[in-house]
């Protein structure tokens, strides 16, 4: 895997200092903060998708609104 460096300065750098927790390094906390980032895209894009497929599966619909009552 290949490692990259991000410079990060200024304002950002100090808002990351203040939000992260005074056990865990600035690397670690970046790191966490951007794979929490990605898994947030991944579930709106699966939600996005399964919305897709409910509007255009009547079963499916039907299924769901039968096991929601």
């Amino acid at each position: 895997m290949r490692a990259t460096t991000i410079k990060v300065e200024g304002i950002l750098l100090e808002e990351l200092n203040r939000q992260k927790p005074p056990s865990q390094s600035l690397s670690a906390y970046v790191r966490s903060v951007l794979q929490q980032e990605v898994l947030r895209r991944k579930m709106a894009n699966a939600a996005e998708q399964y919305a897709q497929f409910l509007s255009g599966t009547a079963a499916e619909r039907a299924w769901l609104d039968e096991w929601d009552r």
